[in-house]
């Protein structure tokens, strides 16, 4: 017997959708490999058919965001949204308020047609550069950037996969589809007013913070590298690194020891140095003709020869979600052998990590101090798909192709507000244009899409399924509809967009969205209400994450790019919470009347 026929289903539904959120909060994987194995689970025992899998990869919500994501990247890859804050920034000494006014205004209308997270990935730089012109702390403005685009991203449909998730749920419960910009009324006033709180709180609230790349290039501005080999004979044959006083004196700092093609830098503590072992020494101008012509401070290096010497630069890189590097051990990057670069600290979370931890896994929103060539650095990042924050070389955007990129997501948004096509057929069109027209590359395309999150939305549709076809969705609603009874309607929406929203705190918003969406309009129903505009206020509490860096990705993107600490987004995050909550449960029931 099919195990969705058993009494026990409803609650084998609701201990997996437990059990899967529990491993969202306490991160022991990420995020979509814990949904797909809840939905693997949810196969194995009956919860749902294959059938119910195929049905959520053709709900018509992943490949729109696979399409918009395609879109853009074309836009970004044309230098349009850098271009703009060019502009912005040309102003930024003259008239600083005034600059960052628009800059943020700017970053919000972005994301209502782009989603937000390639917004946040393309403007992080910019924001860096932008504080350094105003002699600011970047502190000061990373997490309002977060903040500004997941705002705009409630805009419309296609500012963040979250709304064209709880679409297609609706489309799937047999209700209306939204149009583009059914949202926007609400939108566009919450973005207001959560832009005005942050102009006035964010200088007081959030703290002067430097990261690691403002610290170490306050102290080393112009460094090279200086490469000694070990002869035959070499009193220094049989010595580690650290004996030698010339590495060890102040202004040098010896940052690998090379055997052959085999890195040691990950026991130079201990590792002795043999014949033909190369040295690789990190010092300064005044220290470099001494290495190169074997004397420091009067003293010779006895038994090195100086091998290469080039100047270098310190570069704090932001791991993202399409990094080539993510999810993958420091020690087996393989760095220095491919592009001459070394990685020499790394922090998570507001702390340094110990880069001798060779099995480190890099995650999303790690920083990387990386000390190379210019150009080496730009070649690893481009290759690598590392976000540079302090970049070493302009990219080569195809700033000729920039009209054609603008044009067709112009003509995306317009045609889908007219509704002259669905915004899958519309967006898959679109795709096809900047292809043919070499907006963006092929491979560039595909990169663009976040295969982990398209993963983790099939996954977490299928565990819909298994809620609904168990029956445990049908015994949510019945054991919450009398308790929400008691209440007013509005008290009811409150309390739907409140739970929304602390869940996405600590886990993922998409997951969120599919769980509570269906359960929100089921009690609406059972209440005698509109069903929408609860809907609505689970797409709204979905994306507004402020209290915490975990719960949406731009929050994880800033939160080490601005040297943060987890309590920094509670001191402004948690007031935003509430007034943005506020306004937006006060202003639903004016564009959906409650009463059905």
């Amino acid at each position: 017997m099919a195990f969705d026929l058993l009494p026990l289903a409803p609650y084998a539904a609701v201990l997996l959708f437990i059990a899967v959120f529990a491993a969202f909060v306490l991160e022991l994987r990420s995020p979509d490999v814990v949904a797909f194995c809840g939905a693997a689970t949810a196969l194995a025992i009956g919860l749902v058919t294959p059938n119910d899998v195929l049905s959520a990869i053709a709900n018509p919500a992943p490949a729109t965001i696979g399409a918009m994501f395609v879109l853009s990247a074309a836009l970004v890859r044309t230098g349009v949204l850098e271009a703009v804050s060019g502009v912005l920034g040309n102003y930024a000494s003259s008239r600083p308020i005034l600059t960052l006014g628009l800059f943020f205004s700017t970053a919000a209308a972005a994301s209502v047609f782009m989603n937000n997270t390639p917004v946040v990935i393309v403007l992080i730089p910019v924001v860096i550069t932008l504080a350094r012109q105003m002699k600011i702390a970047a502190s000061h403005l990373l997490i309002p950037l977060s903040y500004m685009v997941i705002l705009g991203g409630t805009c419309s449909l296609i500012g963040t996969s979250t709304n064209l998730l709880v679409d297609g749920i609706v489309r799937d419960m047999g209700m209306p589809p939204f149009s583009l910009f059914e949202i926007a009324p609400v939108g566009i006033i919450v973005a207001l007013i959560g832009g005005a709180f942050l102009a006035v709180a964010a200088p007081r609230l959030l703290p002067l913070r430097h990261t690691v790349g403002e610290v170490q290039s306050s102290r080393d501005q112009r460094s090279w590298l200086v490469e000694l080999f070990i002869p035959a004979g070499s009193p220094l044959i049989g010595k580690t690194v650290r004996e030698v006083d010339a590495f060890r004196k102040a202004g040098n700092r010896v940052v690998d020891l090379v055997c052959g093609d085999i890195s040691l830098r990950d026991s130079l503590a201990t590792s002795v140095m043999e014949v033909g072992h190369i040295v690789v020494v990190k010092t300064t101008d005044t220290e470099i003709m001494g290495f190169r012509d074997g004397t420091v401070v009067g003293k010779a290096v006895l038994g090195t020869e100086p091998s290469t010497a080039r100047r270098t630069s310190v570069v704090e890189v932001l791991i993202g979600p399409n990094s080539q590097a993510l999810h993958r051990r420091v020690g087996r990057l393989h760095w220095r052998r491919r592009f001459g670069v070394y990685p020499i600290a790394l922090h998570r979370k507001g702390a340094a990590v110990d880069m001798r931890l060779a099995m480190v896994k890099l995650a999303v929103g790690d920083t990387l101090l990386l000390d190379g060539a210019p150009d080496d650095i730009a070649r690893l990042a481009e290759e690598e798909q590392l976000i540079v924050l302090s970049p070493v070389t302009s990219r080569g955007f195809r700033r000729n192709k920039a009209p054609i990129a603008v044009a067709t997501m112009i003509a995306v948004v317009v045609l889908a507000a007219l509704n002259v096509a669905p915004i899958l057929t519309l967006a898959l069109i679109g795709v096809a244009v900047v292809l043919l027209t070499n907006c963006i590359d092929a491979d560039e395309g595909v990169g663009a899409i976040d295969g982990r999150l398209l993963l983790l939305i099939v996954s977490m549709l299928t565990l819909g399924s298994a809620l609904d076809n168990s029956g445990a969705l049908a015994l949510i609603v019945a054991k919450l509809s009398p308790l929400l009874a008691r209440v007013q309607p509005i008290i009811a929406l409150a309390l739907v967009y409140a739970l929304t929203s602390i869940l996405t705190e600590v886990a993922t918003n998409n997951a969120v969205a599919v769980l509570l969406a269906p359960i929100a309009a089921g009690v609406a129903v059972q209440l005698g209400l509109d069903p929408r505009p609860f809907v609505v206020a689970v797409m709204f509490g979905a994306s507004a994450s402020f209290a915490t860096p975990i719960g949406y990705q731009t929050n994880t993107l800033v939160y080490n790019a601005g040297g943060y600490r987890f309590t920094d987004f509670l001191k402004i995050g948690v007031p935003m919470n509430i007034i943005i909550g506020t306004a937006t449960v006060f202003l639903i029931p004016l564009i959906w009347p409650l009463a059905g």
